[in-house]
């Protein structure tokens, strides 16, 4: 809820990387507070809402968190473009998945933006 008086900033914030590193339960931890042991894929991409209180300002991210498999991967320019952050979330314990990330940078650095996340440093193999 937007304090009184408080500027209201309005950021669109898109999660990148492959299939199974997290972006859903990322999103859906920042968005509900909650976490789900087997998440199903995305197919295609999610929408989520966050409104953020600060001393300052009130910020209402709008967040799209995009489907991992390559056969996505040519739709992500609709969802990267014009956001305020690109987050991109690779697996720790799987070094394909950082390989593909430094790819997504990348593309991202071409765009002019970067930003970068991993996930699953508490999962064990």
């Amino acid at each position: 809820m937007a304090r009184p008086g408080n500027k209201i900033i309005q950021a669109k914030l898109v999660l990148l990387g492959d299939m199974g590193t997290g972006k859903t339960s990322l999103a859906l931890r920042f968005v509900k507070g909650q976490f789900y042991e087997n998440q199903e894929p995305t197919i295609g991409a999610a929408f989520f809402t966050q409104v953020l209180s600060l001393t300052e300002a009130t910020v209402k991210f709008d967040i799209w968190d995009t489907a991992g498999q390559e056969r996505y991967h040519s739709l992500a320019p609709m969802y990267y473009r014009g956001a305020a952050a690109a987050v991109v979330v690779y697996d720790i314990s799987n070094k394909d998945t950082f390989a593909r990330a430094k790819k997504w940078v990348q593309e991202l650095q071409r765009q002019g933006r970067r930003t970068i996340c991993s996930r699953k440093w508490n999962v064990f193999h």
